[in-house]
């Protein structure tokens, strides 16, 4: 059984800046995993964070609500 964390613990994982493994959903419904990247900034106010993908050097808006796995951890709210 896959161990769980909460998404406030979730946020500080990704607020610390080490490399994770992030799983999410998409805004038209698709899975995407992405791996080896680290969290640049954070919106409070539009619950968004900007995420640099270490490999290829790609940055990414995603919804921290759209997380739903971290380091192979799955997050409840």
């Amino acid at each position: 059984m896959a161990q769980k964390i909460h998404i406030s613990t979730a946020r500080q994982m990704l607020n610390s800046r080490d490399p994770v493994d992030i799983t999410l959903w998409t805004r038209r419904g698709e899975i995407q995993h992405y791996t080896n990247c680290v969290s640049l900034k954070y919106d409070y106010y539009n619950g968004t964070r900007n995420i640099k993908l270490l490999n290829s050097g790609e940055i990414r808006r995603v919804r921290d609500v759209c997380i739903f796995e971290i380091n192979g951890c799955e997050v409840f709210l």
